[in-house]
């Protein structure tokens, strides 16, 4: 048995440890059922309880969900939109998001998949040093699309 101090009582059997316990105003929790004698312990199981809450609550606060952002674009997408579109692929990179990039084919488009496949080749190029790709380009229907994750 183990105080509610950490000091050891050494081997008690359960009736007396419940009464201690009892007397001191303690919960006897069970630490550890399969050592030989099983392991007690006097804590207050709800200010213990309360602890790891809060402990838990405050791991959650920390942590950073990832989300998949989309980046829409055509094959015969202009210069400038070009680079309004890569700054926005940086600051989702900045901020630990994974993009999803989309090239969407219209009409006769579908005949100059080549244009697709070079434009998403040439953003794989200008990310390189902070994306890496997650997903390689593929065609599905009348788009083209892949996933980059940053580094």
């Amino acid at each position: 048995m183990i105080g509610a101090e950490g000091e050891k009582h050494g081997e008690i059997g359960l009736d007396d440890a419940l009464a201690m316990a009892e007397e001191q105003g303690f919960d006897l929790v069970e630490v550890s059922p399969d050592a030989k004698p099983p392991v007690v312990k006097m804590m207050d199981y709800g200010k213990f309880k309360y602890e790891q809450q809060k402990k838990a609550a405050e791991a959650r606060k920390h942590q950073k969900v990832i989300e998949l952002k989309e980046i829409k674009m055509r094959p015969t997408i202009d210069d400038h939109d070009y680079e309004t579109k890569m700054k926005a692929m940086k600051r989702f990179f900045g901020e630990g998001d994974k993009v999803k990039v989309t090239l969407r084919f219209r009409g006769r488009e579908m005949a100059h998949q080549h244009l697709g496949m070079e434009l998403l080749i040439r953003i794989q190029k200008e990310t390189e040093t902070f994306a890496k790709i997650e997903q390689y380009p593929k065609v599905e229907g009348r788009q083209m699309m892949m996933v980059l994750a940053p580094r």
